[in-house]
C-alpha cells in the first residue's frame, strides 16, 4: 500500500483536528479554534503535565531497559567494555533518542517517544563475549540501513507480512525468557534483596502498574542500602566523552545480530509503538517519517556503541494520553520534553554508569527480569494465539530460548530458520499469513 504524501497527511491531520479528539468533551463545545500545526505558537503549548510525562518516560527507560543494557556491557567482559566505554554507549542511545524524539515531535506535532531497542539489547547479551564489540557496531549499522530502506520504501506492512505472527512472538519470547528466569535465580545469592524486590513488584504492579518498574528500582536500592550491598562512595558527577568504535562486519554478526535485530525492532518496537499512536487518535502519524528519522539517527550513534533507536511502546503510552494533556494537540510537547531529558541524561552518562556500578549485580538482574515480565507474557500469549501455526511457534520459542549455536550463528537466527521451516512443513497450505495488522 502506497503511503500518502506529506501534503495529504497534513490535510488529513487538519480534518482530524476539527473533530472532537481523545480527551476532549463529548459535545466538542470546549474544543479550541484549530490552527495548522506549524502555525501555532509552540511556546503556548508547553504545560507542566506534558513536561512531567516526558520526564517520567525517561525515568522509566532508565530503570528496566537500561538495566538490560548494563547487563549487555557486563556480558561483553571487561576486556571489551569498561565504564568509560559503557558511558559512551549510554551517550549514544540517549543522544540518539533525544534527537529523533525532538525532531519528530516538533515536525509532526505528535508525541513521538523514542528509545533504544530493548529486545535488541536482550539479543545482544546472548551473543557476547563471542561476538566482538566491533562486529556488534557493524551489525548496528547494517540493521539501521535495512530499517532505513524499509522506512523510505514504505514497505513496513509487506515486511511484517513475511513472518507469521506466532513465529515472531516465539522468537521474542525465547530471547527474553532467560532474563525472567535470572530474576528468580538471584534468590540463591542475595535472598533478602531478591525476595524483597519480588514482593515489592507484586505490590506496585497491583497498586500503581504504570510506575511499578520505577518504584521497584527505588525499593531495590533501599533494600540494598539496608543490607550493605551498595558502594555509593565512588559516585560523582561525570560528563561523557564519546568513544569512536571502528565497525567490523562478518557473516556471523550479520545473521546472528543484524537481521534478528531488524526483526525484533519491527515486531517489538514499531508494531506496538505505532499502534499506541493510532489508538491515541494520531491517525495521521505515518510510519515512514518516524522509521526514516530513527534509522538515520541510529546510523550516526552506532559508532559510539548506541544500539538501534526506534519508537517506544510502553513509555509512549505515558505521553500520548490525557495524563500528558487534556488537549491532544498539545501533547507533542511531552515528546520534545522527553528528548530534552534524554539529552541531559546522555551528557551525564558517566554518573549513570557509576550508579549502576555501585549496585549489586543481583539488583540489576532482578530489576531487568521483572521489568520484562510484561513483554514475555505478551509474546507467549502471541505464541498460544497462533492457532493455525501454533506448533511451529512453540518450536521457534524453544529453539531460541535454548541458546543454541551452530556454524557461528546464534539462537535467534536458528529459531527463525527452524520456525519458518516448521511452518512450511507442518502448516504450509493452511497458514493464513503473517501480520495482518495495519499500522
Amino acid at each position: 500500500m502506497q503511503e500518502p504524501s506529506h501534503a495529504q497527511r497534513e490535510e488529513g491531520r487538519l480534518r482530524h483536528e476539527h473533530r472532537p479528539q481523545p480527551g476532549d468533551s463529548a459535545s466538542g463545545a470546549d474544543t479550541p479554534r484549530v490552527l495548522p500545526p506549524m502555525a501555532r505558537t509552540a511556546g503556548s503549548d508547553w504545560s507542566a503535565s506534558a513536561v512531567t510525562a516526558g520526564f517520567l518516560a525517561v525515568l522509566v527507560s532508565f530503570t528496566g531497559p537500561l538495566a538490560i543494557f548494563y547487563q549487555a556491557a557486563q556480558a561483553a567482559q571487561a576486556a571489551q567494555v569498561d565504564n568509560a566505554m559503557f558511558a559512551s554507549w549510554v551517550w549514544g542511545i540517549s543522544i540518539g533518542a533525544a534527537l529523533s524524539g525532538i525532531v519528530l515531535s516538533w515536525w509532526l506535532r505528535v508525541p513521538v517517544i523514542t528509545a533504544w531497542s530493548a529486545p535488541g539489547t536482550a539479543l545482544l547479551i546472548t551473543l557476547f563475549p563471542e561476538l566482538s564489540l566491533h562486529e556488534a557496531v557493524g551489525a548496528y549499522i547494517t540493521a539501521a540501513a535495512v530499517l532505513l530502506a524499509i522506512g523510505l520504501s514504505g514497505s513496513f506492512d509487506r515486511v511484517m507480512g513475511l513472518v507469521p505472527k506466532g513465529v515472531a512472538s516465539g522468537m521474542m519470547a525465547g530471547i527474553l525468557l532467560p532474563f525472567g528466569l535470572e530474576a528468580f535465580k538471584s534468590t540463591g545469592t542475595l535472598p533478602l534483596l531478591a525476595f524483597g524486590m519480588i514482593g515489592a513488584y507484586l505490590v506496585f504492579k497491583r497498586a500503581v502498574p504504570r510506575y511499578s518498574v520505577m518504584l521497584l528500582l527505588v525499593a531495590g536500592v533501599l533494600i540494598a542500602v539496608f543490607t550493605g550491598a551498595t558502594r555509593f562512595s565512588g559516585v560523582a558527577l561525570e560528563l561523557v566523552t564519546p568513544q569512536f568504535i571502528t565497525p567490523a562486519w562478518s557473516w556471523a554478526s550479520t545473521f546472528s545480530l543484524a537481521l534478528p535485530l531488524v526483526l525484533v525492532t519491527l515486531t517489538g518496537q514499531y508494531l506496538p509503538g505505532m499502534a499506541v499512536l493510532k489508538t491515541s487518535g494520531y491517525i495521521g502519524a505515518g510510519v515512514r517519517p518516524i522509521m526514516s528519522v530513527n534509522s538515520i539517527v541510529s546510523l550516526a550513534v552506532a559508532v559510539t556503541g548506541g544500539i538501534t533507536i526506534a519508537i517506544a511502546a510502553i513509555t509512549a503510552a505515558m505521553c500520548t494520553g490525557r495524563d500528558a494533556h487534556e488537549d491532544p494537540r498539545r501533547r507533542y510537547v511531552a515528546g520534545i520534553a522527553n528528548g530534552l531529558f534524554y539529552l541531559a541524561a546522555g551528557l551525564c552518562g558517566g554518573s549513570i554508569v557509576m550508579l549502576f556500578s555501585a549496585l549489586p549485580r543481583e539488583l540489576v538482574v532482578t530489576l531487568a527480569g521483572l521489568a520484562l515480565l510484561g513483554p514475555i507474557t505478551a509474546n507467549l500469549a502471541g505464541v498460544i494465539a497462533a492457532e493455525d501455526h501454533r506448533e511451529a511457534s512453540i518450536i521457534t520459542f524453544l529453539a531460541t530460548a535454548s541458546g543454541m549455536s551452530f556454524l557461528g550463528l546464534g539462537a535467534a537466527f536458528w529459531g527463525i530458520v527452524i520456525g519458518m521451516a516448521a511452518c512450511w512443513v507442518l502448516h504450509g497450505s493452511s497458514l493464513k499469513g503473517g501480520r495482518n495488522d495495519k499500522t
